[in-house]
């Protein structure tokens, strides 16, 4: 099972998104980055994160805007430039500036999501990222580096293919984000 890359500088948002994942029973394990330039090279597999046995390419990546070393935008607009499958990438973070959240689907966010306060809030955002970005969702079977051809960089890449509103049988929010995920 493909990891959930989690990009966060701040332990007690690690713990608390981990604690809602493991109660709404996401079973994809989370690595964890805490600063822009870790996502990178886990993302490149370079440094400590080459060995892809341990460290393999995530299913989602879950970024937030405010990182040390390279800002998640940053980051966003670096993965969207490598070739390959595309990647999705859900934006968590507690800005909810239309600037931010602009700025992120500009550069190819599949998702904006507002972290929550309250625990029970974050527990049903949990759910919605399971339910529609882990189960419903389909993605291409090609890794992130293997399937372009050499040369080609995909500036915003929106090629993942999801299932119909129709047949998504999950809660309002997740339906939500399919209509996002396709602007």
């Amino acid at each position: 099972m493909k990891p959930i890359l989690q990009v966060e500088d701040d332990p007690n948002d690690v713990f608390l998104l981990q604690h809602a994942m493991t109660k709404v029973g996401v079973a994809n394990p989370i690595q964890v980055a805490t600063d822009g330039q870790q996502a990178i090279d886990y993302l490149s597999g370079v440094g400590r994160y080459a060995d892809r046995n341990q460290f393999p390419l995530p299913c989602l990546v879950l970024m937030d805007l405010k990182l040390p070393h390279v800002m998640g935008l940053n980051v966003l607009k670096w993965i969207r430039q490598q070739r390959g499958a595309p990647l999705v990438v859900v934006m968590l973070t507690a800005s909810a500036e239309d600037a931010d959240i602009a700025t992120a689907y500009r550069l190819g966010a599949n998702a904006f999501l507002t972290k929550p306060s309250e625990a029970n809030k974050l527990e049903e955002m949990v759910t919605a990222i399971k339910d529609f970005w882990l189960t419903h969702n389909t993605l291409p079977q090609q890794s992130h580096h293997e399937s372009a051809a050499p040369g080609v960089a995909h500036a915003r890449t929106r090629r993942f293919a999801a299932k119909s509103p129709r047949s998504i049988n999950t809660t309002s929010n997740a339906k939500r984000h399919y209509t996002l995920a396709n602007i």
